[in-house]
């Protein structure tokens, strides 16, 4: 459950994302638009939800690091033995 909302906000980060850029393209001729703002506030507020999100997770153990990851240095068994 926890994975599949990570998933929907970084989808509404993106969103959010190319819509504030469309704004930016449209609203270049008027001054007084605030669509553009709007969409960067909209943006930051999902990106912290989102690390929020992660944080919980990691914090509560439903999302956990790879064992086997390139950065924790674990030598695999097969390259051990050589």
């Amino acid at each position: 459950m926890l994975k599949v909302l990570i998933i929907v906000l970084l989808i509404c980060v993106t969103i959010s994302l190319f819509s504030g850029l469309v704004f930016l393209f449209q609203d270049t001729d008027r001054s007084d638009s605030k669509r553009t703002l709007c969409a960067l506030g909209i943006r930051v507020s999902l990106a912290s939800l989102l690390i929020l999100t992660i944080s919980y997770g990691l914090y509560t153990g439903e999302l956990q690091m790879g064992v086997n990851a390139p950065w924790h240095g674990v030598v695999p068994q097969a390259q051990a033995k050589e």
